[in-house]
């Protein structure tokens, strides 16, 4: 299990990607104070119990982290249509929904 301030940084972060935008791993790492830590955020969300928007969070390349056709995948790819992203092939255009925060959010939201 994520350590409580770890787990409050992802599920704050999280909360600020809006509904039809994803975030890398990567990118999400970044944003919750620890840079080159993609793979840690991959086991923090699977530990982590409540809705924390989790299928907002992709590979860096745009691909569903889940085995295509797998059920996570399948609910992971339901979830994104839901919020109005394009999924083709388990992968989405990260160009087109990627989520940048703007300078404010990142001075004023995420204060860790």
């Amino acid at each position: 299990m994520p350590n409580k301030a770890v787990q409050f940084r992802i599920e704050k972060t999280l909360s600020l990607v809006p509904r039809g935008k994803v975030v890398s791993y990567g990118l999400l790492a970044d944003l919750c104070g620890l840079p080159g830590r993609a793979r840690m955020m991959g086991k923090c969300l699977r530990e982590i119990s409540i809705d924390c928007n989790w299928h907002r969070v992709l590979r860096s390349d745009g691909k569903i982290a889940f085995p295509a056709g797998s059920e996570k995948a399948e609910e992971q790819r339901q979830r994104l249509i839901t919020d109005g992203v394009l999924v083709k092939n388990y992968r989405v255009n990260m160009k087109k929904f990627g989520w940048t925060p703007d300078l404010l959010t990142i001075l004023v939201e995420l204060e860790y």
